[in-house]
């Protein structure tokens, strides 16, 4: 009969073998452990109403970014979130300067 690593109700399935050292703490694997604990943490952010970005940057960049986050006393994610939000905000307004102009040269008589 196998027995999967991650496998919680036939924990003490193998109990009897006898390991050195400290015991464990934890009857999952290292990598089982991280499996869950990832998916909690998807859980979390999910029922926060987070979504998932991934990006790719310079190394350049990416010290930067760190310096900033160590700088603010803040995460990295949160230093790129508020890059993002003042840049859309930005973006936002000079749309709208824009389209503002465009609906004047469209209502303006000819």
């Amino acid at each position: 009969m196998a027995k999967a690593s991650n496998d919680r109700t036939t924990i003490d399935l193998f109990a009897n073998i006898k390991s050195r050292g400290r015991p464990k703490t934890n009857p999952l694997s290292r990598k089982d452990q991280l499996l869950i604990n990832k998916r909690n943490q998807i859980k979390r952010d999910k029922a926060k109403g987070l979504k998932r970005i991934e990006l790719k940057v310079e190394e350049e960049l990416f010290n930067v970014l760190n310096d900033l986050a160590m700088l603010h006393n803040v995460s990295r994610g949160q230093i790129i979130e508020s890059i993002l939000l003042s840049q859309i905000k930005t973006i936002d307004l000079t749309t709208d300067t824009l389209s503002s102009h465009e609906n004047e040269l469209e209502i303006a008589p000819k």
